[in-house]
């Protein structure tokens, strides 16, 4: 046998109290900080949300949309920017801006789709005309029936 040490006899291979209690503690402390930080990391990142397919939506009542503006509809998962133009017409394209994704909005007195993040600017045929977008913007079709707003997918 061997001697710690404070004297104490101590058997071959077996560790000190002292560190012991050293590993039980630290064991203890680091299984704690973790059941805390897991949860908020968790929280912090996102779910994955599987792709919605989706071939058309109704958008509401063609009557109930004035002239010269524009809505933000959902699309599945996806935004879509419906415009009633200001000669009458219903155009429908992807809320999504092609260079960061940030959501584009209809500017009445700018007559266009308007990117905020970066002043990217399409126009109503959601070709891009200004600022950092590479490309325009996807167009979907939209149809009137009994004056139901119904959008879909260009195919």
């Amino acid at each position: 046998m061997n001697k710690d040490i404070s004297g104490k006899e101590q058997f071959p291979g077996t560790i000190p109290r002292r560190d012991f209690l050293k590993y039980i503690f630290g064991g203890s402390l680091l299984a704690w900080a973790l059941s805390v930080l897991y949860p908020i990391l968790a929280y912090l990142k996102p779910p994955k949300q599987p792709e919605v397919e989706v071939n058309s939506v109704k958008a509401g009542k063609a009557s109930a949309m004035e002239k010269d503006s524009g809505t933000i509809v959902k699309f599945g998962n996806k935004p879509v920017i419906l415009v009633h133009t200001a000669s009458g017409e219903f155009k429908a394209f992807s809320a999504t801006c092609t260079h960061l994704d940030c959501t584009v909005q209809y500017r009445k007195d700018m007559g266009l789709i308007w990117c905020a993040c970066h002043n990217g600017r399409y126009d109503l045929t959601g070709r891009n005309v200004a600022g950092p977008p590479p490309k325009p913007l996807i167009e979907y079709r939209v149809l009137i029936q009994n004056d139901e707003i119904l959008i879909s997918k260009n195919t």
